[in-house]
């Protein structure tokens, strides 16, 4: 990367109509001095991925955009140029426009499947050599569709996802190991179960008169529905168990 070169005095400005509010608004005609490669660059998409078995991706289609009131000037590089073929790869973009680069792969060869190539979006300044900004663009060949998830990840983002997966089968089997033990109701609800049980076979207020037992052990109707209500709920925590 070259230095930075020293600023120079802004280009000329034209001034349109004023607009409705009456404060006129300028439009610089040249791009304005920012270091050497800074200008942001609008391309998309921002990586290429082939498949060697879907012969419709082996050619796709970069589209840069000059959002900017100035034209540009680009150029396309590439680290394997004699694996692509590109058409257009370089030219100029009028201000508000955008131009369309066809990159077709030209060697769909085993040997290249998992091999990370890079372009280099290069953008000038209109008329001129300095560089003013540039993008790079990842592209990828890959056997099937059904890899991409696999392939497309670093060496960092497949240690943590093996990670994540250990953990996904320790805990699974750490729920397999509790949900193996045999379960059994614990003391606690057998003994509710018991004491619902009695209660229910105590004699009932104003209905038993011919029972032993003393009126304190009498029991009204709705102790007796309660004991019924809640021995259903403990037989049905029993039964789950």
């Amino acid at each position: 990367m070259q230095p930075l070169r020293p600023e120079r005095a802004p280009g000329p400005v034209v001034q349109r109509r004023p607009s409705p509010g009456g404060s006129p608004i300028h439009f610089p005609r040249e791009p304005p001095q920012i270091g050497e490669g800074r200008l942001p660059v609008f391309v998309f998409p921002t990586a290429l991925t082939f498949y060697a078995d879907d012969q419709s991706t082996h050619k796709q289609v970069l589209t840069l955009y000059n959002p900017y009131e100035f034209p540009l000037r680009f150029k396309l590089l590439c680290t394997a140029p004699k694996k692509y073929v590109v058409v257009d790869s370089e030219g100029t973009i009028r201000p508000h426009c955008c131009v369309d680069i066809v990159v077709r792969h030209a060697d769909i060869a085993p040997s290249q499947q998992g091999i990370r190539d890079k372009f280099r979006l290069n953008v000038y300044e209109h008329g001129q050599k300095r560089l003013i900004g540039q993008k790079d663009i990842m592209a990828l060949l890959l056997a099937t569709a059904g890899r991409e998830e696999d392939e497309s990840k670093t060496d960092e983002e497949r240690m943590v996802a093996a990670l994540h997966r250990q953990e996904l089968d320790s805990a699974g089997g750490r729920s397999q190991h509790v949900r193996g033990r045999p379960s059994h109701p614990g003391f606690v609800i057998i003994a509710i179960a018991t004491c619902c049980i009695l209660v229910l076979t105590m004699p009932t207020h104003l209905l038993d008169k011919g029972s032993r037992l003393p009126d304190y052990l009498h029991l009204t109707l709705n102790q007796k529905l309660v004991a019924a209500y809640i021995l259903g709920l403990v037989t049905m925590v029993i039964l789950r168990s």
